[in-house]
């Protein structure tokens, strides 16, 4: 148990929530502990965009320097269909000069993230139960730890304990899902813009820039193809010529930098769920990350929201013990996920489903409306993370603003990463 205000907690899976987490608070100096089913912890995914949100938490760690050396600035987010037409044209520079997001692989951010503290990871250990009162673990094979002053629920959005922590209000798969990869960059046309191609809603495709890996210089771009999530099933795989067939007709430039990439072996399945509790705390207790509110990634926040997460809960208990902290913590971070999590409900159908009139709607009407300047203002806040609520806005800190802005002026994040020992150099905070 804690000594002097020094907190034993436990943190369930070691994803971006789950890392991020330990960072933050053994840093306060809390006893941390994790556990991870996985035998050997690694990143799941291909590759994301950091958002301003999550690129000054990262700050808030002093890792902002390490993740601009190895990611891919981003400009501008273009989506248009297989015609040509525009469905979405939103730039950084217009909500603030100094703001752009950055292209992150997993893989990167994993080893930023577990490299920043000295981690106490017990992997293989797949925990079944949580006693929100007593603050205990146990696993799979009966083994009882703790008893813990907090216990942090990070175990992703196929979250095994969220119901355990409190009753989700909302907990179910969405019908589409995604096959991903990482590409050479190489020629990729569009190196600082995320960039999605369209036909209808049945079919999206999407390639985003995300620069370099710590043991890899290789420049590369992370690559997303929309399927319902029978389609990911081994028996319904359609064959190479087919499925290449099938990209080529929506997007020529990203079939040919997939030339080289062997499917079905070397793309990644990706399913998704909407997950809603009206709390996120009981006992010594409480969720974060995608346990706490899965969603779409239709507007690509999850790492972003992990993040935030993280911080928050830092703070909340930097006031306050755990009993008052905790409702400090889900407070904050509510009207911020409720938004994007209502948000993302209702723009999902309108990239991935089958509804061809509302997808024709879409085409026709979204870029134009977001062309109206208090609309732009909006939607420009809402696809950089940085609504709060339905009015509200998160301000950035004015020092954080300054790092970017010093960033940009000396080209850091513009030029190619340095190698992993120089920037071993650099202590992170």
């Amino acid at each position: 148990m804690s000594t002097a205000g020094r907190l034993d907690i436990a943190i369930v899976g070691y994803g971006t929530g789950g890392q991020a987490a330990a960072v933050f608070l053994s840093r306060d100096g809390h006893n941390v502990q994790v556990f991870e089913r996985a035998p050997s912890p690694r990143p799941i995914g291909a590759g994301f965009l950091l958002q301003p949100t999550g690129l000054e938490a990262l700050w808030s760690l002093g890792l902002l320097e390490r993740a601009l050396a190895y990611g891919a600035p981003v400009e501008r987010l273009y989506g248009e269909t297989i015609g040509g037409r525009p469905v979405m044209d939103m730039r950084y520079r217009e909500l603030d000069p100094r703001l752009f997001g950055l292209g992150l692989q997993r893989g990167t951010l994993f080893s930023l993230l577990d490299r920043a503290w000295t981690p106490a990871v017990q992997a293989g250990c797949s925990v079944a139960a949580v006693d929100t009162d007593r603050g205990t673990l146990t696993d799979a094979r009966g083994r009882r730890y703790g008893p813990f002053d907090l216990v942090v629920v990070a175990d992703g959005a196929a979250s095994q304990l969220r119901g355990q922590v409190a009753p989700a209000h909302l907990d179910r798969p969405y019908p589409w899902g995604a096959q991903w990869c990482l590409v050479e960059a190489g020629a990729w046309a569009w190196p600082a813009e995320l960039r999605q191609r369209y036909r209808q809603a049945r079919a999206m495709a999407g390639m985003l820039p995300v620069g370099t890996h710590p043991d890899d210089p290789t420049p590369r771009a992370s690559f997303f193809w929309s399927v319902p999530t029978a389609e990911l099933e081994p028996s319904a795989w359609c064959g190479e010529p087919a499925w290449r067939a099938g990209l080529d007709a929506v997007w020529p430039e990203a079939a040919q930098a997939l030339g080289a990439t062997c499917v079905p072996e070397g793309l990644a399945a990706a399913r998704y769920r909407d997950a809603v509790h009206s709390r996120w705390h009981a006992g010594r207790a409480v969720l974060l990350g995608d346990a706490a509110h899965a969603m779409s990634p239709q507007l690509g926040q999850g790492v972003n929201m992990a993040l935030l997460d993280a911080r928050a809960l830092r703070d909340a208990l930097r006031e306050a013990p755990p009993a008052q902290a905790l409702p400090r913590y889900v407070q904050r971070r509510r009207a911020h996920v409720r938004a994007y999590q209502a948000w993302s409900r209702w723009l999902t159908p309108l990239f991935q489903s089958e509804r061809d009139l509302v997808a024709h709607v879409r085409d026709w009407g979204f870029h134009p409306l977001t062309r109206i300047p208090g609309l732009r203002n909006q939607s420009l806040r809402v696809l950089t993370g940085t609504r709060y609520g339905w009015f509200g806005a998160l301000q950035p800190d004015a020092a954080f603003l300054e790092a970017l802005d010093a960033a940009r002026t000396r080209g850091q994040g513009w030029r190619p990463a340095r190698s992993a020992a120089a920037l071993a150099e650099t202590p992170p905070g």
